[in-house]
């Protein structure tokens, strides 16, 4: 993959790809592997901060928790869709939302923290909001891209020597399936806002010693149960454009077809779904030229794939948690 851009360069992206590995590195540490002074990684990050919409924050793993997620399509009458993703955005339990089909379709992904709010949500909350036309639900039921292994890492700007020195040092995963505890929210809805919170405040925020908040990030993030993500727009790098691309596949060739969509560069995110089509794919391309070169080449090339329906974000609301800001 390239990168493209007038205004961030090389290691601008070799910075984001290295918070991707390790969100909570120091600038010192990020520095020495990128080898650059502390100070031009601080400078360059806040410029990333500023105008490339860099957000740090921890996420919960559904797929590690065993936990429902979910990706709804609504369409909604004209001129409401706006209205409707604003309203969603305020749920804690949506995670990402976007405007697609010429505005009239908002698209979004819901981690419901118990099936109660499951079923009100789905059963209840959307088929009664006015405006809403139809409701598309697909549950996933398997990652195949995405979550902890990042998009930028296809760019390659990182050695494995590099990504290998960044690797959090977590110690062994605990025994046993991730999980959480209720006296980790307060840790997570610290961690949430900003990934990169100095033990000091999450000590303050939990009432916990500073040592034992460190050990219980480690484990968390050792067990697979939270991790660290970057947020960023992808246009500051050459890669305006964006799809959610609804593939249906033979069943024989699902594992398969989704094991490959894996491997191609403008994949950010795939996975098997239940539902009307049975993978879902977030793609990032340059422009819709590249896209359509993407649809009718190596996606089309796939052998299996039966279906495929494009639906180009047209505006993004939400990503990781929070609504994004100067919309």
């Amino acid at each position: 993959m390239r990168m493209e851009s007038d205004t961030f360069d090389q290691l601008d992206l070799q910075l984001l790809t290295a918070l991707e590995v390790n969100g909570r590195a120091s600038f010192s540490r990020l520095g020495d592997v990128l080898g650059v002074s502390d100070q031009t990684v601080a400078r360059r990050y806040r410029r990333l901060s500023a105008e490339g919409g860099l957000r740090v924050v921890a996420v919960r793993d559904a797929d590690r928790l065993g936990q429902d997620h979910w990706t709804l399509r609504l369409r909604c009458v004209p001129d409401s869709a706006l209205a409707i993703a604003d309203a969603l955005a305020k749920r804690p339990d949506t995670n990402w939302i976007g405007l697609a089909a010429g505005g009239t379709e908002v698209i979004f992904g819901t981690r419901p923290r118990s099936a109660g709010a499951r079923d009100e949500l789905l059963l209840g909350q959307l088929p009664r909001t006015p405006r809403v036309l139809e409701i598309r639900a697909h549950q996933m039921l398997h990652r195949f891209w995405g979550g902890p292994a990042g998009w930028l890492r296809k760019f390659g700007v990182l050695t494995d020597d590099q990504i290998e020195a960044l690797r959090p040092d977590t110690g062994a995963a605990p025994p046993g399936p991730a999980r959480l505890q209720p006296e980790d929210e307060a840790l997570l809805a610290v961690l949430e806002r900003d990934g990169r919170a100095s033990y000091p405040e999450l000590q303050r925020a939990t009432g916990r010693s500073e040592s034992a908040v460190k050990r219980r990030l480690s484990a968390l993030i050792a067990s697979g149960a939270v991790y660290i993500d970057v947020e960023y727009h992808s246009e500051i790098f050459g890669y305006p454009t964006a799809a959610v691309l609804w593939i249906t596949t033979e069943p024989a060739a699902l594992h398969r077809v989704g094991e490959a969509l894996a491997g191609h560069d403008e994949v950010a995110h795939a996975a098997a779904t239940a539902g009307p089509s049975n993978i879902i794919v977030t793609a990032v391309t340059r422009s819709t030229a590249d896209l359509y070169a993407y649809l009718s080449g190596p996606l089309g090339h796939l052998e299996g794939v039966r279906h495929v329906e494009a639906s180009p974000f047209l505006r993004r609301i939400k990503q990781l948690t929070y609504a994004r800001p100067g919309r």
